[in-house]
């Protein structure tokens, strides 16, 4: 049973349909007390800005449900605003405090000449062979990205995959069993799907 975090940011409805498609039973989270309901995985999608999905995630009593599931090192994957959330803090509009479960910062693309958002299909290289979430995809397969913001890592030993545009950035970070990707697997056809089905099914 995939529990899909529901804090009304993002594309809902295309995450849960890709993870019924790769093999999941989907049941949507809209606040702690489903948290109690035989979860085996956890999956925090969302687009849109950092500062409203920390915001989303308190006014529906779900920060600390978040936060307490990864302590307990279950089956997590974030995506996007999912990713971006697990580290200490971002600097889009301000300074906003994140679940602090990596060490590290969000922050704008810094290089110059590029066009921001990067939105569109960009290559991700495998930095982490021994990744899971990898299995049956090829090394610098391309994924659909949105965004304007990327991780900081204070840790290297985390990025398991990693893109570049205008500079190099980690576009995959894996700590354990928590997972998470800065692309939409559910808008990047068939490794999405593949991606999804191993983490379905390998992080257990």
């Amino acid at each position: 049973m995939i529990g899909l975090v529901d804090y009304g940011m993002g594309n809902l409805r295309s995450v849960e349909k890709a993870l019924q498609k790769a093999g999941g039973e989907v049941r949507r989270i809209c606040c702690c007390d489903d948290f109690e309901k035989g979860l085996d995985h956890l999956v925090v999608p969302g687009q849109g800005a950092f500062r409203d999905c920390v915001a989303h995630l308190h006014q529906n009593g779900l920060w600390g449900a978040v936060q307490q599931w990864l302590a307990d090192d279950r089956p997590f994957l974030g995506i996007c605003l999912g990713l971006q959330a697990l580290f200490d803090k971002s600097y889009e509009n301000g300074v906003h405090d994140g679940l602090g479960h990596l060490r590290g910062s969000v922050r704008r693309f810094s290089a110059s000449g590029i066009k921001i958002p990067q939105i569109g299909w960009n290559q991700v290289d495998i930095r982490r062979q021994d990744c899971t979430l990898f299995n049956g995809i090829p090394d610098s397969s391309y994924f659909y990205f949105d965004h304007s913001f990327v991780v900081k890592p204070d840790d290297g030993g985390v990025v398991a995959g990693e893109t570049v545009y205008g500079e190099p950035f980690a576009s995959v970070v894996w700590k354990n069993r928590c997972y998470a990707v800065q692309f939409h697997p559910e808008k990047s056809q068939k490794v999405g799907l593949q991606l999804l089905e191993n983490f379905i099914r390998n992080t257990g």
